[in-house]
């Protein structure tokens, strides 16, 4: 059976390589900041396993001297020593396991918010091309796994060890021969040992896999929109099915996880039964003879049962080994994965941003090629990594892409109000993304007071950019601390003030809580034009050189947008501001209306200059903005 499942998975592909020294020394280096803790485990697990040979011994004493020399001191030494070696171990143990545990809760500690940490750094695009809950599969679930590897399967390879070594040493020094006859069954425990590793290793990264996917369609499901969207066209039933699916590759996996080793463990104990009957069958014969005394044996049949259980797992180490290094090579493979938008090394900040922000002969395609999902983290992949870095891609392979902005050029000069319009899927929101950096252009380049984006640091961009966007994402918090989200420190005056601004004062004042409401899961008790309101106060708050508003106004209605209207029109005439709109007042507005269709920049002006060119724009005006009436 293991051979055909082995067999299986080399047909498949699923059988990793082997455990290379560069692994191992990187999983070492994240139980080296708890080095103190680790030694004080091993300690401990040399001392209670050189504590756990001391009762056969006692055993042999009491059965070869103190009863047979009626030593009644001698027997009560013997019988405390029975009492106060296991609360000695219980002692040492419950030592061994307060460090034990600092260092393993340490290491998942690091490993969260190192990976945290670094998917953080990752680009929108990552983002979207990743699901939710494999990140959080491999945040959550994988980095326990990770931590028992050190804390658990090395301190459990250490302590058979130590206790191998400390019993052979006791029987050696009783007897060799029997010594010998105990331990000549070894070689039966590892041919099957290594074939099991390699098929285990294999089965428990497919039921992580299997784990992820199921973890996605929870956070899928389980969020309001995906709830939402369920119901509304009654996919309850194939949202069951998938998970169905998912949750039984879990189950099935997990049964042949557990019978084979569960057949692993039976084999071992019959070779394990074998030997033990050898040992009893000649020790006896050997006692008959007067070759060594009962108590000898006694303390064979005892030492045994500690040697062979210890024996069988080392023989199995591979196997633990192997399996528990599944999840460092999964954290490993998320920690991996290059930096799509890194920060230069030469970014600097502008101390003072006026605004100015230039296209210049911008091309930019939204990457094709990334395997979608964690699939570009698979150590073993058919693809290669450097197309997450850009590199090794030839010319005609990018020709091949469609394009979602050519050649676009223009200028907004500090102060200004410049309108993007166009039809949908033009490729309005994508301009608005390459200003904070959200992407970088695949050729040109974005400038802020004349320096590359790209040669600006992080945290300036995302003080000089402020953008609210089509879709309004809040947390499940208090009105308060989504606006505070902007800016922490802002006092509550503060805070009136930019709901004031933004049309929000009166809906904040008739809610219970007032700033204190909590607007449930993605602001769920809010309205969208509520929730927009909302958005549009924090991005106030945040109090931008550069704004930048994607059809900010496109969920209000109209008493509220003019009121909105008048307040932004105050707030833009301090700022540039970028504005993508689908509403005649805001267009109007604007001192120049950009006009972009396939990505490419087709009419530009103010808005009479084109009406009275009577291209797109006219087109867009007369079917888009121009009251019906």
């Amino acid at each position: 059976m293991w051979h055909g499942w082995y067999s299986y998975m080399r047909s498949v592909g699923e059988t990793p390589p082997a455990i290379d020294r560069a692994l191992l020394g990187r999983v070492a280096g994240y139980g080296r900041p708890y080095l103190g803790r680790l030694v004080g485990v091993l300690v401990t697990v040399v001392v209670v396993s050189g504590l756990s040979v001391v009762p056969p011994i006692l055993i042999r004493l009491l059965i070869d001297e103190a009863i047979p020399q009626g030593d009644l001191g001698a027997l009560t030494v013997l019988g405390i020593g029975m009492v106060a070696v296991p609360l000695v171990i219980a002692a040492v143990g419950i030592l061994q396991r307060w460090w034990s545990s600092q260092a393993g809760e340490g290491i998942i500690f690091d490993l969260r918010c190192e990976l945290y940490a670094h998917l953080q750094r990752m680009s929108l695009g990552f983002f979207t091309n990743t699901r939710t809950g494999e990140l959080i599969s491999r945040i959550q679930s994988d980095v326990v796994g990770a931590q028992q590897a050190i804390t658990g399967t090395f301190v459990t390879i250490l302590s058979n060890l130590v206790a191998v070594v400390a019993i052979l040493a006791v029987l050696i020094g009783a007897d060799w021969r029997l010594t010998l006859l105990a331990v000549a069954a070894l070689p039966l425990f590892v041919a099957p040992a290594r074939r099991v590793a390699r098929t285990l290793r294999a089965v428990t990264e497919r039921q992580m896999k299997h784990n992820a996917t199921m973890a996605s369609i929870l956070q899928e499901t389980f969020n309001v929109s995906g709830a939402l969207l369920v119901k509304l066209f009654d996919r309850g039933g194939r949202e069951r099915d998938r998970f169905s699916h998912e949750a039984a590759g879990v189950r099935d996996l997990g049964i042949r996880s557990a019978l084979i080793g569960r057949g692993f463990q039976a084999a071992m104990g019959v070779v394990s039964a074998l030997g033990a009957a050898a040992v009893f069958w000649v020790g006896g014969w050997m006692v008959i003879e007067g070759h060594i005394s009962l108590g000898t044996v006694v303390m064979f049949s005892t030492l045994l049962t500690q040697l062979y259980a210890p024996l069988t797992a080392l023989s199995n180490t591979r196997v633990q080994f192997a399996t528990s290094l599944v999840s460092f090579e999964r954290v490993f493979a998320v920690l991996d994965i290059p930096l799509d938008l890194p920060e230069s090394p030469r970014a600097r900040d502008l101390d003072e941003v006026t605004g100015e922000v230039e296209f210049d002969s911008i091309w930019f395609q939204y990457p094709t090629d990334r395997p979608e999902g964690l699939g570009s983290t698979q150590r073993f992949t058919p693809w290669d990594v450097s197309s997450f870095e850009g590199e090794g891609e030839t010319q005609a392979q990018v020709s091949t892409r469609e394009w979602a902005l050519e050649d676009l050029s223009f200028r907004i000069p500090s102060g200004a109000l410049v309108a993007v319009v166009g039809p949908s899927g033009a490729g309005k929101t994508t301009l608005s993304y390459l200003v904070p950096r959200l992407y970088d252009v695949t050729r040109g380049a974005v400038r802020i007071d004349g320096v590359d984006v790209r040669d600006l640091t992080f945290s300036t961009l995302a003080a000089a950019v402020g953008e609210v966007t089509q879709e309004t994402y809040l947390l499940h918090d208090t009105i308060a601390a989504n606006l505070r989200y902007a800016r922490p420190e802002a006092t509550e005056s503060e805070l009136w003030e930019a709901c004031e601004t933004a049309n929000l004062t009166e809906l904040v004042g008739s809610l219970p809580e007032g700033l204190g409401t909590v607007v449930g899961e993605r602001g769920y008790r809010l309205s969208g034009g509520e929730k927009q309101r909302v958005a549009i106060a924090r991005v106030i708050l945040k109090n931008p050189a550069i704004l930048i508003l994607d059809e900010a106004t496109s969920h209000l209605d109209t008493r509220s947008e003019a009121l909105i209207q008048e307040a932004l029109e105050r707030l833009m005439a301090r700022r540039t501001s970028l504005v993508i709109a689908h509403r005649l007042s805001t267009v109007k507005a604007a001192d120049q209306i950009v006009v972009i269709d396939r990505g490419r920049l087709v009419e530009q002006g103010t808005h009479s200059e084109l009406l009275d060119l009577g291209g797109l724009y006219a087109t867009l005006y007369l079917t888009q903005f121009q009251p019906v009436g």
